[in-house]
């Protein structure tokens, strides 16, 4: 009888799906992953349901009701190592942009009967709640960088993923740059790499769906965008967007709209 094969668990929260998905996506991946790993829980794919301990869990979504918070504690209880998959974990998602407004109101105006709504006020990432071993940013993940985070995993390593910008992406593909050519309000300077640059590949400006690269220039970014005429306000809201509560892009959007006190 060999060694038992490492137990992997997929949960999720507060999120579109769209990550899981991208597991299932792998496709041709899967099917040899699955000859290394057993999948014990991943309610996505299968109805297997099995109790913990679990060697790595991925976690996707985030944390946005009472429940959640307490979930999230089980989670992390039974996982042996616990890595968060895409913006909506890593960084609150687009859901977070309840976190600058009155929630309750927003309920009352949405649902006829909002006491029945058990939501928290805020959007927080997994990281707010619980440690982290590692973290696989983007809107939604890119599937390269999970099959070779589990691979790095399985053997005991540490991951190692990209924390350069967009813009090195870019000139590795020898696209002409759209900032410089058509002035468009490209956020790739300022956004970690893993798509591929797929937005400037097809054209058009990068939206910062990968979030936050390492050390990320943002004031300068900010000066880059109101010299192509974007408002004060529209600068804010580009470095809101799906990952706006990560904390580089959150204290510049803060300063631009008059929040940092």
């Amino acid at each position: 009888m060999g060694a038992p094969r490492p137990r992997i668990a997929v949960f999720k929260f507060a999120s579109c799906d769209g990550c899981q998905l991208q597991i299932l996506n792998l496709e041709h991946e899967l099917l040899a992953l699955a000859e290394r790993i057993d999948i014990v829980h991943f309610l996505e794919a299968t109805s297997r349901v099995e109790d913990g301990p679990y060697d790595i869990s991925f976690v996707e979504g985030s944390i946005t009701t009472e429940s959640d918070a307490q979930r999230i504690q089980d989670v992390r209880e039974a996982s042996r190592q616990l890595v968060t998959i895409g913006a909506c974990a890593t960084s609150g998602g687009i859901q977070h942009l309840r976190n600058l407004a009155d929630a309750e109101e927003w309920k009352a105006s949405v649902y006829p009967h909002p006491e029945h709504v058990a939501a928290l006020a805020t959007s927080t990432p997994i990281s707010d709640h619980v440690s982290v071993d590692a973290e696989l940013q983007g809107c939604p993940i890119e599937k390269g960088q999970l099959v070779q985070l589990i691979a790095r995993a399985l053997l005991g390593a540490v991951p190692e993923l990209p924390g350069a910008s967009v813009c090195m992406e870019c000139k590795r593909q020898g696209n002409v740059c759209v900032v410089v050519t058509r002035g468009l309000p490209c956020m790739g300077p300022v956004t970690r790499a893993g798509c591929g640059a797929l937005c400037p590949s097809l054209g058009r400006d990068c939206y910062a769906c990968f979030g936050p690269s390492e050390q990320p220039n943002t004031s300068g970014q900010a000066r880059l965008l109101a010299s192509q005429g974007e408002s004060p306000r529209r600068v804010a809201q580009r470095f809101r967007g799906i990952n706006g509560q990560r904390r580089e892009f959150r204290r510049i959007a803060d300063r631009l709209e008059g929040r940092d006190g």
